[in-house]
């Protein structure tokens, strides 16, 4: 296999290079402008230098009703400090061509009030692969649709453990690179597991015509990286790393340092979740 042009690394692109050497791909979330937007930049440099091979780059939004505690915390403090759209999109294109790919994960009503084409097309510019969008549905999202379609972006729909096979089936015919598979009915936040109706969903979307699935929402170390790697194409992991920023905030070394930890403990998860 050719190697993909990694300054627009595409989601599928990254999942296809983990499926290659066996294992699961591992994906980190970070809200931009946390603790500010270089010190956002750098923390998701450290995720790709240490194992990420996909970036999910959170905008902050003011009704943040997927998540949990932590990232409200740390995507609240970006938001008080100025963090906008634009910002999001000049994180992607600093981000672009390190060798993973970089989405990133927004409500519905910031892309809504850019412009749906003009955020497809800003993002394909940047060097972005998609766009996960928690609170859009494929029913109300003909406009992300068409803009996804005519600039080639990525777009990630959710599914849920109370999906049904008709509503998985819909979700994943509009999907491209990869189903998110929420391992929870609820917020973000690492658990002390993931949900054991996770392999079900993750067996289900595939059944329905999924090519790629994803879990997030729980995932906190490489143990349970290794648990659900043994079943799904990448493991979502975002409060773990909030975390590690938050416990070490006005430490920018400490905090890189934290980071690196917990990716290097992840990673090493998926690594064994070889099959």
């Amino acid at each position: 296999m050719s190697a993909p042009d990694t300054r627009r690394l595409r989601s599928a692109d990254a999942l296809d290079r983990a499926r290659d050497e066996e294992r699961a791909a591992l994906i980190g979330y970070l809200p931009v402008g946390y603790p500010d937007l270089a010190g956002s930049i750098d923390a998701a440099r450290v995720l790709i230098d240490h194992g990420a091979d996909m970036i999910e780059l959170g905008l902050p939004y003011s009704d943040p009703v997927m998540d949990g505690p932590v990232i409200q915390r740390a995507a609240g403090s970006a938001l008080a400090a100025g963090t906008r759209t634009r910002h999001v999109l000049d994180a992607v294109e600093a981000l672009s061509g390190r060798g993973a790919a970089i989405l990133v994960m927004s409500y519905w009503n910031p892309i809504l009030a850019y412009g749906p084409h003009t955020f497809a097309r800003d993002l394909a510019m940047a060097g972005g692969a998609g766009v996960i969008t928690p609170d859009l549905i494929p029913d109300e999202g003909a406009d992300w649709i068409e803009a996804s379609e005519e600039h080639g972006v990525d777009r990630v729909f959710l599914v849920a453990p109370s999906s049904p096979p008709d509503r998985l089936a819909h979700v994943v015919s509009h999907t491209r690179g990869f189903v998110y598979a929420a391992s929870t009915m609820g917020v973000t936040g690492t658990r002390a597991s993931v949900s054991a109706a996770t392999e079900g969903l993750v067996e289900r979307t595939r059944a329905a015509g999924a090519e790629n699935v994803c879990v997030g929402l729980g995932v906190s170390n490489g143990e349970q990286a290794a648990q659900v790697g043994a079943y799904a194409d990448g493991v979502i992991v975002g409060s773990a790393f909030v975390r590690a920023l938050l416990e070490n905030e006005g430490d920018s070394s400490a905090a890189r340092s934290a980071l690196a930890t917990v990716a290097d403990d992840l990673r090493a998860g998926v690594e064994r979740s070889r099959r």
